[in-house]
């Protein structure tokens, strides 16, 4: 059985929109990805750990834990062996807390891959290939976020160009969601139910190019 790690935040976590629910597995954009990759006979796992509010470098001021550096190494040596990584975060490095720009969001990403490659896993394991997604644009803010992500709407201008040339400079793959979905306009940052869909049924072939060589 192959194994793909999804690492990312709330928009993969699958929480619905201006609430504090979350989509079922199969609905979710990871869970549908599995089920697509497995149709027709393939046995890939799709492993999640997806933490709402996770940042890419930065700590939140008021929760722990949500520093995208910490406990990632052992997130690799947990689901290792692994055909693949995919890291979809940066939005949270816009919330109104941080003054972090496009580039260095885009950077924090890049520090992220070099901290996958120095995992420690058991000799012989494969070092994963690693896909960068980026998340769609943030839309103006809505609901009961709106207040911690004032201002990101203008600070993630760029960060998908951005997110672009990190990829190529590490020799990651990429992919960018805002091609295919939009965020839910309930909220301005999150994904509705068909845009979770949406979203697996358009990394699906770039997956199954990567984990299929």
């Amino acid at each position: 059985m192959k194994q793909i790690l999804v690492y990312a935040d709330s928009l993969s976590w699958g929480i619905i929109p201006d609430t504090r629910k979350r989509f079922e597995f199969h609905q979710r954009w990871p869970g549908k990805l599995e089920q697509l990759l497995c149709q027709n006979g393939s046995q890939i796992r799709v492993i999640e750990d997806c933490l709402n509010g996770r940042r890419t470098v930065l700590n939140d001021p008021f929760k722990p834990g949500r520093n995208g550096l910490q406990r990632l190494q052992q997130s690799i040596e947990i689901s290792s062996p692994l055909e693949l990584v995919i890291i979809m975060l940066g939005n949270n490095d816009f919330q109104s807390p941080h003054v972090f720009t496009a580039a260095e969001a885009a950077q924090g990403v890049a520090t992220l891959v070099q901290t996958i490659r120095q995992a420690p896993i058991e000799p012989g394991m494969p070092v994963p290939d690693i896909l960068i997604v980026c998340p769609p644009p943030i839309i103006e803010p809505k609901g009961s976020i709106a207040a911690k992500f004032r201002g990101a709407k203008d600070k993630w201008v760029g960060f998908n160009q951005a997110l672009k040339k990190i990829a190529a400079d590490s020799l990651c793959h990429f992919f960018d969601a805002g091609t295919v979905v939009s965020a839910s306009r309930v909220d301005g940052i999150h994904l509705d139910l068909d845009q979770h869909q949406q979203l697996a049924l358009s990394i699906q072939a770039v997956v199954e190019d990567i984990v299929g060589r």
